[in-house]
């Protein structure tokens, strides 16, 4: 803290209790899994890490260095202990031991000396631990530890490795001098022809042959492969000296420090850097095009020092503007999250979220055992070839049952979840699962809101913090020009238009025009479409419908630096609104003396630049509309072939990534902003047509198959990614640009906004390379969608277009079902028209007027009020909860408590906001108000009811 009158409170827990409960939370030697995603948390690092790696690598021995005790074959690991401490058996040596299992089987295993002393501290039950330790596997080896043992014998275990590692380190010696870092030769050979192909581009634009852009992504690429061989050589050479002993390798390999960039700055090439600049005003082009190409071990000269020096600035100047937002992140996370308490065992529903592998482009970025482990089944789970249930519906999914879906090959599995849970207030134990502190299932009164609050809040430092360790080199870039397959199969294309041409060599090729075409392979066997892409516009085909495919094989290609615009038509060009200084500028390349024209922005917005095709008769076969910063490539009055390129716009090379798409994304995300461009959503399927150009807007109009006709506007200035006639389906875009979450809502409904922000928040973490469960997102996405907006309030006591707890909705809809709104009173006393009663009432009131000869009263159903989910920022969400105190505190305390005043609110507090605030006892953990009742405390074992003090716990709720 910094002591300008910062604040901090003490809780001192008294009683015995008070004291048991805080030492079974806190006790470091009780967490020993991460709550975010259930890994082991207490894992060794650094010198610890580098000593267990030290003595578990393996040594063979040459002539010039021979390996003592090598081949030894030993009857039990106290012989091993022995024969190490009297000189005859090195820590590397690779021996033979006969070691007995936990079951009393003897096995003969082949391992080192080192990896037996190792072993003396794993507890039998584990095993023997015969691998190379790394970070990543020891954290394993504690999972598994952990599983099978306790929490105190692993805690032991752990200490008793940290020791090891610790003591380890010191005997290895394992510091490094310069020596270790070792420069291949090759570097210079890499660089000059490097720089020989930089100067055949650059030839290439002197003549006039590419583009200035072209010419810059170019020079990038090569750099950037460069780069990449350097790298990938000098791993090779750093990981072969030695036997692989240099320190510097070893450091890093064994996960303790460094990384693969880092070696690559201290002895490959520092590389690209990025440009000093805040805007991307300089049209992407924010790549300096001459690498640093010194390291560290060589050092700098002055101009590369320079600028080294702004990448390194540029971290540390973000890394403190950061750390305030992310803080900001989290207690707005808190706040609308912290009143999801675990309130009861199961809510009964029937509904689930269908889990399946994430695929991202295409690479299965999550498997679906990860994806579905302690979650509970919804419905029994089948083995598609056998036929025998694997689950039974409602049972929680193990690691073990996980994984033996995933080879069934059972592709999707429909579990709870949070999104779907039915409980009034807060969750259920079975739609929220496992809880991934302890490894078992949740308990009633957990407080699941706050801990996936500070899972989403707490890496949200490391986020913004990671950004200096590249240096602000561009590591990003290397997009690609063609697509392969993953798998074996035959070819199946969805709604594909092609075209055919002659390429510059001769050859025949076949281009996509088509913008929705799907390339599906299919196994030959089962006929289950193994893997699904959409085939980018423009690209050249390589396999056709029907072909038979391998593993590997390249799809299509495409021209990575430049989107085209390709004619499906013959005839001759003409242009339209194509006027200089209006809707186009000739660029001339200075040092080409090249003219090409370019679109730019026009301020007249009826003008729309356009090229058409025209038969001999002069009618319009078919229109391109051309966007911004299209350059042409043909002329007027030219001959049109099909599939002849008409214009390219070159795609914006890759801007160095830079975690400011992280952390500012992730807010966007949850607070349900509109992105700053969004993309026009078509909302049918349907045909596509061009309307008229309204206001600089084009007019795009699809037709659904009922023949319902929507019209869309889509500024000039933008891309339109359809063409005439093109089919489209609902929640595909128009124009280019992100999708807004607002839109998913309307058109695919709640399911498929809740599954894309949980996704798209993911892969800002993933791309951190930050694990945290989908269930703590999910958490926040379901206070997120809360509330409804009444669309139709029927007889209930809504008012059309009111904001309601989707809870309180349903409530209000229960009580009208089944009872009669009386539209005519007949001749009862006691009726009122239009006053609603239940069926039965009216039964008994009709009976008795019967008896009597009078007319009878007649009523009609009511009608339950509709409404539609609403989604809301996580701002806005806890600036509307139910809990006043809550809100107030949060944020705009006046308005909240003046708002409150005037509608006479109550506070029930049900959240654990409220309850600390007014000085109760928090509704969770041991608070639970079913633990803190009378009736429970009665109901325990044991319990003698006469002492006054179990009274002061009640803190009964009457709702």
């Amino acid at each position: 803290a910094d002591f300008d009158g910062d604040q901090m409170a003490v809780h001192l827990p008294l009683g015995s209790a008070a004291v048991l409960e805080a030492q079974l939370l806190m006790l470091a030697s009780h967490n020993i899994l991460n709550p975010a995603n259930g890994a082991p948390i207490a894992v060794p690092s650094q010198d610890m890490v580098l000593g267990l790696y030290y003595i578990t690598k393996v040594r063979k021995g040459t002539p010039d260095h021979p390996v003592k005790g090598e081949g030894m074959v030993c009857y039990s690991p106290e012989e091993v202990r022995i024969a190490y401490q009297e000189g005859k058996l090195e820590l590397h040596a690779e021996i033979k031991m006969r070691f007995v299992d936990i079951d009393g089987v003897t096995h003969l295993i082949d391992t080192t000396c080192g990896r037996v002393l190792f072993n003396e501290h794993v507890p039998k039950e584990a095993g023997y631990v015969n691998e190379l330790l790394t970070k990543k596997s020891l954290r394993g080896i504690i999972s598994h530890v952990l599983n099978s043992t306790n929490v105190p014998r692993t805690a032991q275990f752990l200490d008793d490795i940290k020791n090891l590692g610790f003591y380890m380190a010191f005997k290895g010696g394992l510091s490094f001098n310069l020596n270790d870092v070792i420069i291949p030769e090759e570097k210079v050979k890499l660089v000059e022809g490097a720089k020989a192909q930089v100067a055949e581009v650059m030839e290439n634009y002197n003549m006039g042959l590419i583009t200035n852009n072209e010419r810059y992504n170019q020079i990038i690429d090569i750099w950037t492969h460069t780069n990449s061989r350097l790298t990938n050589i000098l791993m090779d050479r750093i990981e072969t000296d030695k036997q692989g002993f240099n320190s510097i390798y070893m450091m890093m390999h064994s996960g303790a420090r460094g990384s693969k960039e880092q070696i690559r700055q201290l002895s490959g090439m520092r590389g690209l850097m990025a440009k000093p600049q805040k805007s991307s005003a300089t049209g992407g082009q924010d790549i300096i095009e001459n690498p640093i190409l010194s390291n560290f071990k060589e050092g700098l000269s002055i101009l590369e020092y320079f600028i080294s020096t702004h990448g390194a600035r540029k971290g540390l100047a973000d890394t403190a503007l950061k750390t305030a937002d992310a803080g900001y992140l989290t207690r707005r996370l808190v706040d609308v999250a912290q009143d999801v308490i675990i309130t009861e065992e199961d809510c009964l529903t029937l509904r689930g979220v269908l889990a399946t592998p994430l695929r991202k482009n295409d690479e299965i970025a999550e498997v679906i055992s990860e994806r579905i482990q302690g979650r509970t089944t919804v419905n029994e789970v089948v083995h598609p070839t056998t036929g025998e249930v694997m689950l039974e519906a409602g049972t929680e999914i193990t690691v073990p049952m996980a994984n033996a879906i995933e080879e069934a090959g059972i592709d999707e599995v429909e579990v709870r979840s949070v999104l779907t849970c039915e409980s009034m207030s807060g969750v259920c134990v079975k739609c929220y699962g496992k809880n991934l502190a302890t490894a078992r299932t949740v308990q009633v009164g957990e407080a699941v809101g706050v801990i996936a609050a500070q899972s989403i809040g707490e890496p949200g430092t490391q986020l913004t913090l990671r950004t200096f360790h590249v240096g602000g080199t561009a590591s990003k870039i290397s997009d690609d020009s063609e697509m392969s397959v993953k798998f074996d199969g035959v070819v199946e294309i969805d709604d594909l238009r092609e075209v055919s041409r002659v390429n510059a060599d001769g050859e025949k090729e076949r281009v996509v025009v088509s913008r929705s075409s799907e390339f599906k392979v299919v196994d030959k066997t089962t006929g289950v479409a193994l893997s699904t892409t959409i085939l980018p516009y423009g690209s050249v085909l390589n396999k056709f419908p029907g072909d038979k495919i391998k593993k590997g094989d390249s799809i299509c290609s495409w021209d990575q630096y430049n989107n085209v615009i390709i004619s499906e038509e013959k005839g001759l060009i003409k242009f339209e609104m194509i006027e200089e200084g209006m809707t186009y500028r000739e660029e001339l390349d200075e040092q080409t003396g090249f003219r090409e024209i370019v679109i730019t922005e026009t301020k007249d917005k009826k003008k729309n630049p356009a090229i058409l095709i025209v038969n001999k008769k002069g009618d319009v076969l078919k229109t391109y509309s051309l966007p911004v910063g299209a350059h042409l490539s043909v002329k007027e009055g030219d001959e049109a072939k099909i599939g002849q390129i008409l214009t390219k716009i070159p795609r914006v090379a890759g801007k160095s990534g830079d975690i400011t798409g992280g952390l500012p994304r992730v807010t966007e995300l949850f607070e349900a902003r509109n992105p700053s461009n969004p993309a026009v959503v078509s909302q049918v399927d349907g045909i596509v047509s061009y309307g008229k150009i309204k206001r600089g807007n084009r007019e795009v109009i699809v037709e659904s198959r009922l023949g319902d006709v929507y019209k869309y506007l889509v500024p000039l200035s933008k891309h339109i990614l359809v063409q005439d006639n093109d089919f489209v389906r609902a929640g595909m875009p128009l124009s280019d640009g992100a999708i807004t979450p607002i839109d998913i809502l309307d058109i695919m409904g709640p399911t498929a906004v809740q599954e894309y922000i949980v996704n798209e928040i993911q892969d800002v973490y993933r791309l951190q390379g930050v694990k945290i469960n989908d269930k703590h997102f999910e958490v926040i996405v379901r206070q997120m969608m809360k509330k409804v907006v009444v669309e139709d309030a029927g007889d209930s006591r809504f008012l059309e277009k009111q904001f309601a707890e989707k809870n309180d909705f349903m409530v209000e809809n229960n009580r009208i079902f089944g009872m009669v709104v009386i539209t005519d009173k007949g001749e009862s006393e006691d009726l009122k028209l239009g006053s609603m009663i239940s069926a039965r009432q009216l039964r008994d009131i009709n009976s008795s007027l019967r008896r009597r000869d009078l007319t009878l009263a007649e009523g009609r159903d009511a009608i339950p009020a509709t409404a539609r989910p609403l989604l809301q920022g996580i701002t806005r969400a806890s600036l509307q909860t139910k809990s006043f105190i809550s809100a107030a505190s949060f944020q705009e305390t006046t308005k909240v408590l003046n708002e409150a005043a005037v509608s006479g609110k109550q506070d029930f507090l049900r959240g654990l906001k409220e309850n600390v605030i007014v000085g109760h006892l928090i509704p969770a953990g041991t608070g639970t108000r079913a633990f803190t009742t009378k009736k429970t405390i009665n109901r325990m074992p044991n319990h003698v009811v006469e002492a006054p003090e179990t009274t002061e716990v009640e803190t009964e709720v009457e709702a």
